[in-house]
C-alpha cells in the first residue's frame, strides 16, 4: 500500500488536489493505469492519454467502481463532480506518475539497481532478483513494466520495508533511459551488453551505446556501474564518482562462484548473464552463494517437453544477431535426434538487416541445424546462407500450421524471433494439439 494521504500524494506528484479522498480513507492499495481493475483494487488510477483514447475518460466509472482516487488531466475535473474518491489533476499524468514514483523511491530508502542492455536485461534481472531475494526483501520488474509508465508502477507497488528494487529499463530512443534513471535514481547500474538492436531507430551501434550509457550517468554519486569488460564502446562513458565493476572474460567478475548453484530449468542463454548478476549482487552487499531457483520471465527460454521426447525452447520475446547466435549455439549442444530451428525476422536492424539474416542462416548450418523454418520477409534471406532444408512461411500463423507437421521423435526445437513476429503462436499450436506433456 502507498500509505500516504491524498495531500502527500498530490504534492509528491506535483499535482493539484482537486478533491481529497473519502473521510478516514487510508492511502491507495496500489497504483494502476488499467481502468478494468483499478476500482475493484482500491487503486489510485492514473489516466494515461493515448493516441486514440485518453484514459482519463474512464475516471468516473473507475471511481464509481471503488477506486481510491484518480490522477487525470484538468479537463476531466468537471466530469468527476459528485463522484466519491480523491481527484488529482496534472496536465501530463505520465510525468506526474514518474515524479510520484521518485518520491516513493526516496521514501522507501531501498537500494535500487537499474538493468539495461541490448540482450539479456530481463534474464539478468531475474537472476539478480533470485540471488538478492534470498537475503533481502526484494521487488523486481514484472513482465514488460520497464518503460516510462511501467517502471514507476513497479516502484509504486513496492511495499514499505522493501530493501532492494531491481528495475529493468527499456530503450526505444535517445533520452529514454536517462528519464527512467531520473525516476529510479539507481545506486547500481548494469549494462549487459551493446548490440545492433534499434539501429533502425538510432542509426548506429555507437549511438546505441550512447543511449544505454545514459544509465551510467544517472547513477547516484558513490554508486556502482556494472559493465562488460570487453565493450570498448562504453569506455567513454565511465562517469566520475562512480565505482566501475566489469564482468566477463578479463573482467573483475569472470564467472559465477563455485558455491553458487542455480536450480530449475534455466536455459544456457540465461546463464550467460550470471556474471553480470553476480557482480550486481555484490554491489548491493549480497554474497552470491548457496542454491537459488530463479523465476525466468515468460518467452525467454521456456522449455516445452512434448510427446515422443520432443523438446521445444520458446525464446521469442526478442531477437537480434547476438541473441540468435547464442540460442543456436545452445541448440547445437542440446542432443536429441535432430535440431530444428524456427527463426523469425529480427526487427529494427537498419540497412544491414538482410546481411544479418543471411549470416544467421549460415550460423544455423554451422550449429548443426538440419531443418530451418524461416518466418517473415527478412528471414527469407537466411535460406541461401543456410543452404540446406528450408521451409519459408510469411508469418507466425503459417508457421503454427506447419511446424507441428514437421516434428519427429527426439527433435530439439528452437523458436526465436523478435517479439513483433508473434512466434509464440507456434508453441500455442503445439499445446492445443495436445503435444505438451
Amino acid at each position: 500500500m502507498l500509505d500516504r494521504d491524498a495531500h502527500w500524494i498530490a504534492d509528491a506528484a506535483g499535482a493539484t488536489l482537486h478533491r481529497p479522498a473519502r473521510d478516514g480513507a487510508a492511502g491507495p492499495a496500489t497504483v494502476s493505469t488499467d481502468s478494468r481493475d483499478a476500482g475493484a483494487s482500491g487503486a489510485l488510477f492514473v489516466g494515461i492519454p493515448g493516441a486514440r483514447v485518453d484514459g482519463g475518460s474512464f475516471a468516473r466509472q473507475v471511481l464509481d467502481a471503488g477506486a481510491w482516487g484518480v490522477l487525470v488531466r484538468p479537463e476531466h475535473a468537471e466530469d468527476l463532480d459528485g463522484a466519491d474518491g480523491a481527484v488529482l489533476l496534472h496536465p501530463d499524468p505520465v510525468a506526474a506518475l514518474g515524479t510520484l514514483a521518485r518520491a516513493w523511491r526516496r521514501e522507501l530508502a531501498a537500494t535500487v539497481v537499474g538493468v539495461t542492455g541490448s540482450v539479456g536485461k530481463t534474464s539478468t534481472k531475474d537472476l539478480l532478483a533470485a540471488i538478492v531475494g534470498r537475503e533481502r526483501r526484494t521487488v523486481a520488474t514484472v513482465g514488460n513494466l520497464n518503460t516510462e509508465v511501467g517502471l514507476p508502477l513497479t516502484v509504486l507497488r513496492a511495499p514499505r520495508g522493501t530493501e532492494v528494487l531491481v528495475l529493468e529499463m527499456a530503450m526505444r530512443g535517445a533520452g529514454q533511459i536517462a528519464e527512467l534513471a531520473r525516476i529510479a535514481e539507481p545506486d547500481v547500474g548494469v549494462i549487459t551488453n551493446v548490440a545492433p538492436v534499434h539501429v533502425e531507430l538510432l542509426g548506429s551501434i555507437a549511438a546505441i551505446a550512447d543511449a544505454k550509457a545514459e544509465l551510467l550517468h544517472g547513477i547516484v554519486p558513490g554508486g556502482v556501474a556494472v559493465i562488460p569488460a570487453a565493450e570498448r564502446l562504453l569506455d567513454a562513458h565511465r562517469p566520475g564518482g562512480v565505482r566501475i565493476v566489469t564482468f566477463g572474460p578479463g573482467g573483475d567478475v569472470e564467472r559465477a562462484p563455485g558455491d553458487l548453484a542455480i536450480e530449475g530449468d534455466v536455459p544456457p542463454t540465461v546463464l550467460r548473464n550470471l556474471p553480470a548478476a553476480v557482480a550486481a549482487a555484490r554491489a548491493v552487499g549480497v554474497d552470491p552463494t548457496g542454491t537459488v531457483r530463479p523465476a525466468i520471465s515468460a518467452l525467454r527460454g521456456e522449455r516445452l517437453t512434448l510427446a515422443d521426447d520432443v523438446v521445444v525452447v520458446v525464446d521469442c520475446y526478442n531477437a537480434n544477431p547476438m541473441s540468435v547466435t547464442a540460442a543456436l549455439d545452445d541448440l547445437a549442444l542440446a542432443g536429441g535426434e535432430r535440431r530444428v530451428a524456427v527463426l523469425g525476422d529480427m526487427l529494427e536492424l537498419g540497412p544491414d538487416a538482410r546481411r544479418h539474416h543471411a549470416e544467421i542462416g549460415a550460423h544455423a548450418r554451422a550449429a548443426g541445424v538440419e531443418v530451418l523454418v524461416a518466418v517473415g520477409e527478412l528471414c527469407r534471406h537466411a535460406g541461401p546462407g543456410f543452404g540446406g532444408r528450408v521451409h519459408w512461411v510469411p508469418d507466425a500463423e503459417a508457421a503454427a500450421r506447419l511446424v507441428p507437421t514437421l516434428l519427429e521423435p527426439g527433435d530439439r526445437v528452437l523458436l526465436k524471433a523478435s517479439r513483433g513476429i508473434g512466434l509464440e503462436r507456434v508453441a500455442e499450436a503445439l499445446r492445443e494439439r495436445g503435444h505438451d506433456r
